[in-house]
């Protein structure tokens, strides 16, 4: 996957602008959306729903919660009023039923609206553990410390965030909130098995779970996906309210595993068991309202730099295989040897020798205050050329076309290479525009 770069271009003018909020988050009052975080998390951390375990009444009233959320913001839910039941054998030889919550917000680009991202939190709470107790194994049944109430709090807001900005989308995004998840993740392989005919058409899935304690820790895991992690190393050169740790261990087995097991890339952003994790009830006083806006504004940028980039590789080496040379293109960083231009393989070269010395900030858009980072894709193909090349997430179509100008008119760069053959090379790279008051 390739990195995405932010270079700043300094442009002076009176026009005034507004300033960013700087204070911590801390001391403001509860925004709408940390109120609606609260709001969603009491409801599906309360007593009442009893932990929400496969086949309870509780599980009925979360899924019925999540649908009329999701429809609520404006997602096409496509389980049903109650979600989609499914059942799993038990070691007794009968039936216990659970049920996926689906719904899906439809990408814009005619080529990639029938591929999905799929968003997902698991609905139930309860687990087991083997504790030893005076010598002697048992098996106690007990809550995570939120349930994933926050997970599924999360999922909410995102598509609340997601649908309101639908048409910067080109990927559809499925939401879901999986039935069963403690019981072999038999919710999210229900999904790709059984229940989503367009299993085949899924490009990557994200996994929330057990959020909202950043204080502690916010972690993504990716099992060491390059692609994947090249999304987060290129955030982590912007602007965010919150940054996650990479991390190759894998804090807990979640949703994400059914994924990774058929070969999709996935990522699942947590923030880790709790102190309070052996807790007997399901509680919400413990969530930072604070630290979980900042994590679901990330997540957010996250999720629309992966819906609206390239698909991510599970395996490069049996990609390129499947591929075959004439559709050989392979991500920027992939390469063993990355495409070169002016004799550095970093694109902050191409930035500083290239754009931002022959970018011309448009004078409209100066007069009108626009500013901002348009993200750009484009392939350096095998002669060098560069080619394909489109705004995947804009910010004025004055700005737009001023950075599609500048990066078409590049020179020939030299090819990248994998095992010495040349290949067609993906790149994305921020291009920003900037207005600084003038004294």
């Amino acid at each position: 996957m390739k990195r995405i770069l932010v270079i700043s271009a300094l442009m002076f003018c009176s026009v005034a602008y507004a300033q960013f909020r700087t204070v911590p988050y801390s001391n403001l009052d509860d925004s709408e959306t940390v109120k609606s975080l609260r709001r969603h998390v009491e409801f599906l951390s309360s007593a009442a729903l009893e932990g929400r375990g496969a086949g309870t009444d509780g599980e009925t009233e979360a899924a019925i919660y999540l649908t009329q959320g999701l429809a609520a913001y404006g997602a096409d839910v496509i389980s049903g009023d109650e979600g989609e039941i499914f059942g799993m054998k038990q070691e007794s030889g009968d039936t216990l039923c659970s049920r996926n919550v689906i719904a899906c917000i439809p990408g814009y680009d005619k080529n990639l609206k029938d591929r999905y991202i799929v968003i997902g939190a698991r609905m139930d709470n309860i687990r087991k553990r083997k504790l030893t107790v005076n010598g002697e194994v048992r098996e106690t049944v007990f809550y995570g410390a939120n349930g994933n109430a926050s997970g599924m709090a999360m999922l909410l807001e995102l598509a609340r965030m997601l649908e309101t900005n639908s048409n910067l989308l080109r990927r559809s995004v499925l939401l879901v909130g999986f039935g069963s998840s403690t019981e072999t993740f038999a919710g999210a392989w229900y999904l790709l098995n059984r229940s989503f005919k367009d299993a085949d058409k899924i490009d990557a899935m994200i996994d929330l779970d057990m959020l909202g304690k950043g204080s502690a820790g916010f972690y993504a895991y990716t099992a060491s996906n390059p692609d994947m992690n090249a999304i987060v190393n290129s955030l982590a050169q912007s602007l965010q309210p919150i940054h996650p740790e990479l991390t190759a261990q894998m804090p807990y087995p979640s949703d994400n595993m059914a994924f990774y097991d058929a070969s999709i890339p996935s990522i699942m952003f947590t923030t880790g068991f709790y102190p309070e994790h052996n807790t007997e009830k399901d509680v919400a006083d413990i969530i930072q309202y604070d630290f979980m806006e900042r994590e679901l504004e990330y997540i957010y940028n996250y999720s629309v730099s992966l819906i609206n980039g390239p698909k991510p590789i599970f395996n490069v080496r049996e990609e390129l295989r499947k591929r075959g040379p004439e559709n050989n293109v392979v991500p920027y960083y992939d390469c063993d040897r990355p495409p070169i231009f002016l004799g550095s393989t970093d694109p902050k070269a191409f930035l500083e020798k290239w754009v931002y010395k022959y970018l011309k900030y448009p004078e409209q858009a100066v007069r009108e205050g626009i500013q901002g980072k348009v993200l750009v894709n484009f392939v350096v193909d095998e002669k060098g050329k560069v080619t394909n090349v489109q705004v995947l997430k804009g910010v004025d179509p004055l700005l737009d076309d001023e950075a599609l100008r500048v990066i078409k008119a590049s020179p020939d760069w030299k090819p990248g290479l994998v095992r010495g053959q040349k290949v067609k090379a993906e790149l994305s790279l921020y291009v920003e525009f900037r207005l600084k008051k003038r004294k």
